[in-house]
């Protein structure tokens, strides 16, 4: 289990992969994943989680997807972000093995795990 960016789009969930990291190799091998989203507001105590289950894909990686990802985590300004998410967008994504994994849910679950907050006396 690991914290991941990701982008919904298209009825599924986007994720960068590539050979440099373990999730590439483990869904190769296996391509049942499971994703779990949680938000969480201490100051309110409301808690969300979606579950999604299914077989991912790996599909190639094209950057106007890449930019839009990026976009949602690190704003609009490109000349604002480190240098190491810029790469995605104008590195040879084949050089470097960039993929896509893609996982449309044959599954999702939401929970509401929300709690109320004690007001300090």
């Amino acid at each position: 289990m690991r914290p991941v960016w990701f982008l919904w789009e298209e009825g599924a969930f986007w994720i960068l992969t590539g050979p440099w990291a373990r999730l590439f190799d483990r869904v190769k091998d296996d391509p049942s994943v499971a994703l779990v989203v949680d938000e969480c507001d201490l100051a309110t105590g409301r808690v969300r989680q979606v579950i999604a289950r299914g077989r991912a894909e790996l599909v190639p990686f094209d950057v106007a997807r890449g930019r839009r990802k990026l976009t949602r985590y690190l704003g609009a300004d490109e000349a604002l972000w480190d240098a190491r998410f810029v790469h995605y967008l104008h590195d040879d994504s084949g050089e470097r093995g960039t993929m896509w994994l893609r996982l449309v849910p044959a599954s999702l679950i939401a929970t509401d795990l929300s709690y109320s907050v004690a007001l300090a006396p």
